[in-house]
């Protein structure tokens, strides 16, 4: 039996849809099951838990083989940081005594030591609080999300421009959310032995760009990249809704990982969507 965490998020969905596919035995977690009666439609079973809640989380893991671990992005209306490593520390709280035989967990490029680097330091926290536990952990970085790019969706439609903190030109790792999916799915059906890190993008490098040609091509009509100011990133997360402490957070993540020329590892894993495609298939030309 493998268990899922996030199956209601673009991730977790492709880790518990492979499974599914290749007829295995899934557990969704969810803090909603009520509400999960797709997943049992195509044959998952549904548990209730919640990363901010140990107790449920450990039952869930009692009830599984194995489990894939991704911890839940936090409301950038709070301070992020502080949410994100309290349900890091549920999730490996949980994790002691669930008699798990292995699990796969999604982390990120770049990932960090360090205090207030959104993900960046978040994320390091769970792969050392693996890293100490006795249950074998693989590891897969994923590089920066193409899903990041669609809350710009509407502007662009209507405007024609895509806002930027990235120069237009600069090469950035990207994957696609289905791609990680389905690597975390594999790694879960590999020996207990596969422990190491590994990281995960799509089958290219794209820039800004490329992005902006990508909304062209799935909107039908011209897209130029604006690319902002870096004196001005934290105003535009303020007046995108975030806290002070979440937009401070995300501008010094922005800034480490354009500032180190993004993690380009030599050999990652490769997934088969690609920018074109992934924007012809989410981004419609209607409203």
């Amino acid at each position: 039996m493998f268990g899922v965490m996030g199956a209601t998020g673009h991730v977790g969905a492709a880790v518990a849809d492979t499974l599914l596919s290749m007829g295995e035995d899934v557990t969704v977690m969810t803090r909603q099951p009520d509400r999960a009666g797709a997943w049992r439609d195509k044959g998952a079973r549904v548990v209730a838990a919640d990363a901010e809640d140990p107790a449920s989380l450990a039952a869930a893991f009692r009830s599984a083989d194995r489990a894939f671990l991704l911890n839940p992005p936090a409301d950038p209306r709070g301070d992020t940081d502080a949410a994100e490593r309290r349900t890091i520390a549920s999730i490996l709280s949980a994790l002691d005594g669930s008699g798990l035989e292995k699990v796969v967990a999604a982390s990120t490029y770049g990932a960090q030591p360090g205090e207030g680097l959104g993900d960046l330091s978040t994320l390091w926290q769970l792969e050392e609080g693996l890293r100490a536990r006795p249950i074998p952990a693989a590891i897969n970085r994923g590089a920066y999300y193409m899903t990041n790019w669609l809350g710009f969706t509407d502007a662009v439609r209507r405007t024609g421009i895509l806002p930027s903190m990235f120069p237009a030109d600069v090469e950035i790792p990207m994957v696609a959310p289905a791609d990680l999916g389905r690597a975390a799915a594999e790694r879960l059906l590999q020996p207990v032995q596969d422990e190491e890190i590994l990281y995960v993008e799509g089958p290219a490098r794209y820039t800004p760009r490329d992005v902006a040609d990508a909304f062209a091509g799935a909107l039908g009509r011209a897209v130029q990249v604006d690319v902002a100011p870096r004196e001005q990133w934290p105003a535009i997360y303020r007046d995108a809704g975030f806290s002070p402490e979440a937009a401070a957070a995300y501008t010094r993540m922005t800034a480490i990982s354009l500032d180190s020329g993004f993690d380009k590892p030599a050999r990652p894993l490769r997934g088969a969507t690609g920018l074109n495609a992934f924007m012809a298939t989410v981004v419609s030309r209607d409203p």
